[in-house]
């Protein structure tokens, strides 16, 4: 069981759940995707959490929560094939009534799994291992991120935790090889380094020769 998952992932839910149905065709912080393209997109992502627990591995593990994420340094344009199925499978729901109840549904089932999985246990996904553990740790960033992204262009929906917000940088820390600067807020680092907006003068001072390295894109 990971903490940080049960958290992150309540408080997205949660955010997602606090939607009017107009936020739905708001941009998100993702390129190319509305809302609700992301909320579908949250939907998949419990799809794979579900089907990676139910997934008994016996093998040691080849990946850990760092290693698990492939790293590029180009940000996606949203025209990749799989982002724009995404797209049409969001329009597909029409009610943003019938998405949210799909989230709810799949979201909470993967909340429980998580909270049941033996964290010791190595699951399989991707053709990897990892322990259970790690594989919920790395989804804290990934959760956490979608945050960020759903509540891009909507000020008033609630944050991430900030619990959730120091491991989720604390991981990208570990990815990046190097610590982020002090100085900088956990929401501003995990939106420069991961290049859902660029840094500002101050933040590229701040940065150093970091500054060269960016963008982290996950995936």
């Amino acid at each position: 069981m990971s903490d940080g998952f049960c958290l992150s992932w309540s408080a997205l839910r949660a955010a997602v759940a606090g939607l009017a149905a107009d936020d739905f065709g708001r941009p998100s912080g993702c390129a190319g995707w509305l809302v609700r393209d992301l909320v579908c997109h949250l939907v998949i992502d419990a799809q794979d959490v579900l089907i990676t627990l139910a997934t008994p591995a016996g093998a040691e593990p080849t990946r850990d929560a760092a290693t698990y994420w492939t790293v590029t340094h180009t940000p996606p344009t949203g025209e990749d094939p799989l982002d724009a199925l995404t797209v049409r499978l969001a329009a597909a729901y029409e009610d943003p009534a019938l998405l949210k109840f799909h989230l709810d549904d799949v979201g909470s089932a993967a909340g429980r799994a998580a909270r049941l999985a033996d964290p010791a246990a190595g699951v399989g996904t991707q053709g990897e291992v990892l322990t259970a553990a790690d594989y919920l740790c790395a989804y804290v960033l990934e959760w956490t991120l979608h945050h960020l992204d759903l509540t891009a262009h909507l000020p008033d929906a609630p944050p991430p935790p900030p619990e959730t917000l120091a491991e989720a940088r604390a991981l990208l820390e570990r990815i990046a090889g190097e610590p982020f600067p002090a100085a900088l807020p956990d929401t501003d680092t995990l939106l420069v380094v991961t290049g859902r907006r660029p840094p500002t003068v101050a933040e590229r001072t701040a940065l150093g020769p970091l500054a060269a390295r960016l963008p982290f894109v996950i995936g």
